[in-house]
């Protein structure tokens, strides 16, 4: 079996890559290295540096490939609201030339990286895979877009595939040639700038006074290594026509000031940090329901926030 996996020089994607080779699946990889790093392509793996608009690349990197694992894509909020029109060209109109390219190749599974800012800010949690659907910002915009793509694609032309829904990803992968990690320019993710927080600049805390056990903001997080299982799990589940979405996440969540405890513990100081006002449009939970993963896909996430911080600080070493 070959799976095409796109954006697979990125953080997830290359954890994808390393994983699916570890047992026993060929790989072609689709990047074009604007936020990944080509130094993450295993000898030997089909690499194709090049981009879901052009669709000659596309064909190229899915030429004997029986499955596609999605990840490429813009994934900045801020940026996205900055660049709608960007997001939306590489996303929607990217992944439309992707849906076009494999059905040409006689392709019909995939899944693909979605995320929980499909759901904008849920009126209730933990969220169902049936919750409304009202992203606040144009990435959480595409990604239901891709969604809704992805539905009709499977209605019209008998494709199987899998949308995998998460919020927050963390953690590390050790492989033979070095760490797989998160490398991100800037860094918007809080476990790593956690750990790098300092006296001069320490990490901020946006409010204290919220509605939850500690006063502060309670988020998902999965390790990136339980991610990548749930989306070969959901690979293996593909045969039928249809379009299964699934959340993934911890089912729990973690507060903010769980996270700075976790990385203090695990740096052996207390890490510096500043309590701070509110922002504006943060809701005070976002945890989402993987009861449906884990009676269709057999998934539980494994690994758990001590992890997450380990794999990370190590990662930095």
């Amino acid at each position: 079996m070959r799976v095409l996996v796109t954006g697979g020089t990125g953080y997830i994607g290359s954890t994808a890559v390393e994983i699916l080779l570890s047992r026993g699946i060929e790989i072609s990889i689709l990047d074009d290295c604007s936020t990944g790093h080509a130094d993450t392509v295993p000898a030997g793996v089909r690499f194709v540096e090049g981009s879901l608009l052009n669709s000659a690349q596309v064909a190229k990197a899915l030429m004997q490939c029986d499955a596609v694992m999605h990840f490429a894509g813009k994934s900045l909020v801020g940026e996205s609201v900055e660049k709608p029109d960007l997001y939306h060209s590489v996303n929607v109109n990217g992944t439309r030339n992707l849906l076009d390219e494999m059905r040409k190749q006689s392709i019909n599974k995939i899944v693909f990286s979605s995320s929980a800012a499909t759901y904008g800010e849920p009126k209730v949690v933990p969220i169902l895979e049936t919750s409304e659907t009202i992203p606040t910002n144009p990435y959480g915009a595409t990604k239901l877009a891709i969604d809704h793509m992805i539905t009709a694609e499977a209605a019209a032309h008998g494709i199987s595939a899998a949308s995998l829904r998460y919020f927050n990803v963390a953690g590390a992968l050790k492989a033979d040639r070095g760490w797989l990690a998160e490398r991100h320019n800037p860094e918007t993710h809080l476990i790593p700038n956690v750990l790098r927080s300092t006296t001069e600049n320490p990490v901020k805390i946006f409010g204290t006074d919220w509605p939850t056990e500690d006063g502060t903001c309670i988020r998902d997080y999965v390790h990136v290594i339980d991610l990548i299982d749930a989306h070969l799990k959901a690979l293996d589940s593909l045969g039928n026509a249809g379009h299964q979405i699934y959340n993934l996440g911890s089912g729990s969540g973690y507060s903010v000031r769980q996270v700075v405890a976790a990385a203090s513990a695990a740096i052996g100081h207390q890490i510096p940090f500043l309590d701070s006002p509110r922002r504006a449009g943060d809701p005070a939970i976002l945890i989402a329901d993987i009861t449906k993963a884990q009676s269709q896909l057999g998934w539980e996430p494994t690994r758990d926030l001590n992890v997450m911080v380990s794999d990370t600080l190590k990662s930095m070493a």
